[in-house]
């Protein structure tokens, strides 16, 4: 008669097995021999002696044994089968002396699958214990346009290093983001004591995470731990007691849950309709009658930055608006002893409410104060973040691309256009490829001439012009105070003169406005457009007035005309611009998109690649200069050996630049100049 345990595993078996057929999931074990004759296997490789986690042991090799158990695989067959007689000797051999004899099995995408020694797996399982030795065999299938693959081929080249097979993300990019994050550089082989430390730390911290109902979010464990290794160092969370651990998951558990939203269930595409606010905060200010106090942080002067120039045109109209309701302050950041994440606690103790950060890599420093004060309110000029802390903001400058690259396409004599580019980061690429896309519709032969500022070497915009005899030019967008010359938006060279055309323009005041008023009139939380949200992402376009193009008055008459009708019928129907629709064609002829619709946004803001057209490519780390390195290092880098296919993805974690914190006033007759198209 069979045992206690077995009757136990039994009814576990039996209980998983209805629950399986009621979902309409396979209630028995996988074989992994079945789930091979669907992929395409590229090698197979023996690890050796492997430590295996129990819960990554998902299946059978073959398809001999799996009826025996269900899907979690706890037993099925009868008390009275020689299997439970045979299953309780097992019992009796861990409870007495331990198994020890390890195991025969396969691994396929990480997850394992027994040849010899399931009922040694089953019986382990049941008593919750948390790893196997077993002798690897790993199959490689050839590598797929798909996260999953992409996540197991990172995961491959992560293994090599350190032979850790324990930790799994959700997202792309994860692998190399823990690598810098435990300061490590790839291809460095790891110690016995940097194996046994970071074990020691993934093993308390996803208990706390089981604990805390991490189990039940969309993530792992492992996206929670590299989460938290972005708010602190890996030295900083070891050197923490297991309390200390404790708290700190308590403070960032309310961020977990968007780390498993797409990008697209995060963004707002348009302001919603001032409302003014309830009827009661109208006659009751929200603070009391009290000045809001607003803080934005730069990293540059605006005398060096056009980026910056264009935030402070902000800063200066929300204070003509808002007059004494608020009071406004600009930081300036250089090299110093004192760093960001200083920097704005610094910020914070003198009494800013509200604190816009104005660089995408003040993000990390950003969340981490926004965590550790949730009375501020804080917001960091990126896209597509998955944090509920804080919100992020950013434009559609590819919709103002668009409408440009349709009066280049126009303008040209002779179908040739230069566009000149800096860093290759998500949004580069789209604004590219929506300029080119944009001037192959007015003249389907034109090519487009990519031009890398950031390149270590490379010829000078005027070579390449003379070069290639072109004249209309897609120049840098963003002028900066005192700045000469018009060589800057959509331009041409005309009898030995450069001619403006158009300028895509950045219009943060629109966006500072609104958010401060919704602010003001208590509506931060109340919008549809955002409580009902894990993250918020403002990604507002030429609809929201926060991105317009300038036309210039030396445009032909027609040329003009065209560009008024386009652009004001997104105005005025408050139009979602996607120039992204239908079947693309990349520069080597494969194709994305169907022609069923547009892009989702989430691809749209990770594009990474050229579409025909457009003559250039990507340039990879090696060919940038370092001033350009160091700054991709601080954003989503897009490099071609990152990549793989079309829509692959690769994201290093945040790096925080040395700053000081400086006051500067801008000079109030420069906002004319932005506006000179």
């Amino acid at each position: 008669m069979a045992s206690d345990d077995y009757k136990k595993a039994l009814k576990m078996g039996k209980a998983a097995y209805r629950r399986a057929l009621s979902r309409g999931e396979y209630p028995y074990l996988p074989a992994l021999d079945a789930i091979l004759t669907q992929a395409e296997m590229k090698t197979e490789e023996s690890l050796g002696l492997v430590n295996i986690p129990l819960d990554q042991i998902v299946g059978t090799k073959t398809e001999g044994r799996q009826n025996s158990f269900a899907n979690n695989f706890m037993p099925l067959m009868p008390e009275y089968s020689e299997f439970a007689r045979k299953w309780d000797g097992v019992v009796d051999y861990h409870m007495n002396q331990g198994i020890g004899d390890p195991i025969v099995c396969y691994e396929f995408m990480n997850k394992f699958y027994v040849l010899e020694g399931n009922k040694r797996v089953s019986v382990l399982k049941y008593f919750g214990v948390d790893s196997i030795e077993g002798t690897v065999t790993r199959e490689i299938p050839y590598p797929q346009d798909t996260p999953e693959s992409r996540i197991y081929f990172e995961f491959l080249d992560f293994y090599k290093d350190s032979q850790v097979n324990y930790i799994w993300f959700t997202q792309p990019g994860s692998f190399p983001k823990l690598t810098l994050a435990l300061k490590k550089k790839p291809g460095e082989k790891w110690t016995d004591e940097d194996k046994e430390n970071f074990r020691s730390l993934y093993t308390e911290f996803s208990g706390l995470f089981k604990d805390k109902g991490g189990d039940k979010l969309k993530i792992t464990a492992g996206d929670a731990l590299l989460f938290y290794l972005s708010l602190y160092s890996y030295k900083e969370i070891q050197e923490k007691s297991h309390s200390e651990k404790a708290k700190d998951l308590d403070r960032i558990f309310k961020e977990l849950p968007a780390l498993g939203d797409e990008t697209q269930e995060s963004l707002v595409f348009k302001p919603e309709a001032a409302s003014g606010g309830s009827v009661l905060n109208r006659i009751l200010h929200p603070l009391g009658g009290k000045t809001l106090r607003i803080a934005f942080i730069h990293d540059r002067r605006m005398s060096e930055s056009g980026w910056t120039y264009g935030h402070e045109l902000g800063r200066m109209h929300v204070e003509d608006v808002f007059g004494d309701r608020i009071q406004t302050a600009a930081y300036f950041l250089q090299d110093d002893e004192r760093d960001i994440a200083e920097l704005i606690d610094a910020v914070i103790q003198d009494g800013y409410e509200i604190i816009f950060t104005a660089n995408q890599k003040f993000l990390a420093a950003s969340l981490k104060a926004a965590i550790e004060h949730p009375e501020v309110k804080i917001l960091n000029c990126s896209v597509g973040q998955p944090h509920n802390s804080i919100r992020t903001y950013y434009g559609r400058l590819f919709e103002a691309k668009y409408l440009a690259g349709m009066i280049a396409g126009a303008m040209t004599e002779n179908e040739k256009i230069a566009y000149r580019a800096n860093f290759p980061i998500y949004g580069t690429m789209a604004e590219i490829n929506a300029f080119a896309l944009g001037a192959r519709m007015t003249n389907p032969r034109v090519q487009v001439y990519l031009h890398w500022d950031s390149l270590k070497d490379h010829e000078h915009l005027s070579e390449l012009l003379d070069r290639e005899d072109i004249s209309v030019v897609s120049g840098n967008d963003m002028i900066r105070p005192g700045q000469e010359g018009s060589a800057y938006g959509l331009f041409i060279r005309k009898d030995g003169k450069t001619v403006n055309l158009a300028a895509p323009i950045w219009n943060w005041g629109r966006f500072y406005e609104r958010i401060i008023s919704d602010i003001l009139q208590g509506n931060w939380d109340s919008g549809d457009d955002v409580k009902s949200r894990n993250a918020v992402n403002y990604w507002w376009g030429i609809s929201s007035g926060i991105i317009d193009l300038v036309l210039s008055g030396n445009l032909p008459r027609g040329v003009r005309r065209f560009a008024d009708v386009m652009r004001s019928r997104i105005v005025e129907e408050d139009w979602l611009l996607n120039p992204f629709a239908g079947k693309l064609f990349l520069q080597d002829g494969r194709a994305v998109g169907t022609d069923a619709g547009a892009l989702p946004a989430q691809e749209v803001i990770t594009m990474n690649y050229l579409l025909e057209g457009i003559v250039g490519s990507v340039p990879s780390l090696d060919e940038l200069n370092q001033e350009s390195r160091d700054r991709i290092a601080m954003q989503q880098i897009i490099t071609p050996e990152s990549v793989n296919a079309a829509t692959a993805k690769h994201t290093p974690v945040q790096v925080v630049e040395k700053v000081i914190m400086t006051s500067e006033e801008p000079p109030k007759e420069a906002a004319s100049e932005e506006k000179d198209a």
